[in-house]
This record gives C-alpha cells, structure tokens and sequence, in this order.
C-alpha cells in the first residue's frame, strides 16, 4: 500500500505533538507522504470509466470513478446525496467535513475526500481504499483476529467511538468499518454526520448509557483528546471551510464538552493513567 495507486492517506500532522500523532495513526509514515498527492489525484485526475452502485448496495446511489493522470490509474467513490434519503438526512459536504476535520485531530481514520465535479454536478470523492475487508464480511466468514492485534484493535474502536460521539454520525454499522490485510481500522461514509437535533446535543451515542450495553472511550491517546478540548468555532472554521453551517458547528462544540465529561467520568473512576495514553 505504499503506492499512489493502491495506497490510502492518513492524517495532517502539525506542530510539536507531530511525532505523537503520527506514531498513533491508524496509517503508516509512507501512506502518510502520499496524503496531499492523493488528494491532488482525486481533484484533478480524468474520469475514464463510471460505474453507479445500485440502491441495494447504496442507498445514496453513489458512483465508482475510474481516475486515470499520467501513468497512474486508482477508483474514487463519488458521492452527491444531498437531503432526506432512506429516512435520512444526507450531505455530501459532510464526508469532506469529516476527513478535514480528521486530519485536524490528527486521527488517521479517514481515507481522503476531496470535492470533485462529475458529469457537471459538485460531489464529495474519496479515495478508494483497495486490499481491505469491511467488518461485516470479517464477521461473515468467522475470520479471526491475530492475538497480538487486538490490543491496537481495541484502542482503535475507542477511537471510533470519539469520532463519531463528535460528529453525530448515527449511521456507523460494520460495512462501513474497513480492515487492512495488517489489522489497522479505516472508517467511510460519514453523509449522515453533523447533526444538530437535540437528541444529537443532549447525549452522546458511545457512552454507559448506549441502549445495546455500555460503549466507552475505554482508552484514548492524550494528544487527540488534547486537540479535540482545543477546538472552538474558529478553528474549526478554518478546518472545514464552507463544508458545515455555523449550526452544525456549534452542535459538535455541544458534543465535545460532553466528551470532555465523559472522559472525565472515566477518569475518576479508573485514573488518568489508565484512560489517556
């Protein structure tokens, strides 16, 4: 996966907590060079095949790019959803919301999402991300996990559960988690994020509380959650642009604070030392 035509990209790394991230992305330093190429790639990449995913295999109907520049040729899923769909609100600016504000946090859990124009129409493309199962067919098939990875696994999934406690994606099931052929977690499709209704502000959708048994933030990495107390409408503004509304915005600054409590919670029962990392 160390080529652009088959590699995925992970998070943007800045400043003095740069070596930390990166050492806690779900991706490795070689994917993590390719990252602006990608995005570059999916931007201005020539479509030379097309091919649109069925309603049974997508409720969004999205389309497979075939991009083709130079000598290098990689898919893109194309995206365009754009209101009430299957009963859901969908938005196809939420899923370049979601990898920006991804790479900010210094996550590495999104592949990347560029806006593209396709056949005249604005849409989200992401990179698609070759040589992976989804956990469904993992489940499916009744393949196990090696031993040794699921310590990282683990850490992972209580990562996924900040993510989307934050951006209110209520719309995370097991094909929509990807595994890499070395155990390593990349999450897709993120049109059903940024909500704003009250039952999306007044509780999280990963906590004790979570209907289906307890779904914690067991164990979380200091630097992200450091970042994610730092965020303020400014600054995430800055990151996504004219992606989210100002209502949207302030609906994830509602989420963060009860993250904050909800870390804090874990805190004073299990210590710091074993909730941050």
């Amino acid at each position: 996966m160390n080529k652009l035509r088959t590699g995925i990209v992970p998070v943007a790394v800045f400043g003095l907590a740069a070596g930390i991230l990166l050492a806690l992305s779900q991706f490795t330093p070689d994917e993590i060079k390719l990252r602006e190429q990608c995005e570059d790639f999916l931007r201005t990449a020539e479509v030379v095949a097309s091919k649109q995913l069925s309603g049974a295999e997508a409720v969004t109907s999205p389309w497979v790019l075939t991009l083709k520049k130079g000598e290098t040729t990689h898919r893109g899923l194309w995206k365009n959803a754009q209101g009430r769909m299957g009963g859901y609100w969908e938005g196809w600016n939420y899923e370049i919301a979601a990898y920006r504000l991804d790479k900010h946090l210094g996550l590495g859990l999104v592949p990347p999402t560029v806006e593209k124009r396709f056949q005249g129409e604005r849409g989200s493309c992401q990179y698609w991300v070759d040589d992976c199962i989804s956990l469904k067919e993992r489940q499916e098939k009744k393949l196990k996990m090696p031993l040794a990875k699921n310590f990282g696994w683990n850490r992972a999934t209580y990562l996924q559960r900040l993510w989307d406690n934050l951006i209110a994606n209520e719309d995370r099931h097991t094909n929509q988690i990807l595994i890499t052929p070395d155990w390593r977690m990349i999450l897709i499709d993120h049109s059903r994020s940024f909500r704003t209704a009250a039952r999306f502000t007044k509780s999280l959708l990963y906590s004790a509380k979570n209907p289906e048994g307890p779904r914690l933030m067991s164990e979380l990495p200091r630097a992200v959650v450091d970042r994610v107390k730092a965020l303020d409408a400014a600054t995430i503004r800055e990151v996504v642009g004219d992606y989210l509304t100002d209502e949207e915005i302030k609906a994830v600054l509602i989420r963060r604070d009860l993250i904050v409590q909800e870390i804090d919670r874990l805190i004073r029962i299990n210590g710091e030392d074993k909730v941050l990392y």
